[in-house]
């Protein structure tokens, strides 16, 4: 049972009915959302901000969190779960910035999904952090269709992997409360054009903010702190 926070919650499913035949997609994603639904409750009785950062491998996604740890040191107590089909490189490069994290391995896994976030949440258990970052594995297929309990979903994208990336892969970007354009320091040196990038990302999601940013620089960081203070303000609003 889940005894850190005494919700009741099994730590292991137990074997599924055999009296009952259901279509296996079908039952994986109930079974999720019930635990993104407990993730949630959670988070709200405490007026945590979880964030779901999800992006390709190589968009600059650790590299977005170091930066946003290091530009809020003093202020929010930040905690994160990274997830990565193997080891542990992203958490160490996290917690050298000083926040409290966790490594969760997927093996052959392509997402995180609500049960491993609860689960790694009992390893870390950031019971005074102010904001947890759910750092998806690096993909823009699988980490859309999973529910995590998140308030504020993010997708990480760079000039790197073109300007085509939201028609491509419509459901993630269609997904997104916020889309990070990331190392906008290479605009100069690339053939990426950024009004067409912003006419694909438009024609499948309009409701999104945008943010155009460099972690390795710092230009237009000041943007995504305001945007995660204003959400970090709702989550506290609305427990």
């Amino acid at each position: 049972m889940c005894d850190r926070c005494g919700c009741g919650e099994p730590v292991d499913h137990g074997p599924a009915s055999p009296t009952r035949e259901i279509a296996v997609g079908e039952r994986l994603l109930a079974d999720n959302d019930r635990v993104a639904a407990h993730n949630r409750e959670h988070f709200a009785a405490r007026g945590l901000l979880a964030v779901n950062v999800m992006g390709t491998p190589g968009a600059g996604k650790t590299a977005l969190l170091e930066a946003t740890s290091r530009a809020t040191a003093g202020r929010w107590r930040m905690a994160v779960v990274d997830g990565d089909q193997a080891t542990a490189r992203d958490r160490d490069r996290i917690a050298a910035t000083g926040a409290a994290a966790t490594q969760v391995e997927t093996g052959l896994g392509c997402h995180l999904d609500a049960r491993q976030v609860h689960d790694a949440l009992h390893a870390l258990w950031p019971g005074d952090a102010d904001v947890l970052f759910i750092e998806n594995v690096g993909n823009l297929v699988c980490p859309a269709l999973f529910d995590l309990g998140e308030g504020l979903r993010v997708v990480v994208t760079s000039p790197t992997e073109g300007a085509d990336k939201p028609v491509k892969y419509p459901p993630m970007f269609r997904a997104a409360d916020v889309v990070v354009l990331n190392k906008i320091d290479l605009l100069p040196h690339l053939p990426f054009d950024l009004a067409e990038w912003r006419n694909h990302l438009a024609a499948v999601n309009r409701r999104a903010a945008v943010l155009l940013l460099s972690a390795l620089t710092g230009d237009g960081m000041p943007g995504w702190l305001a945007a995660l203070a204003r959400a970090r303000g709702a989550a506290e609003v609305h427990p």
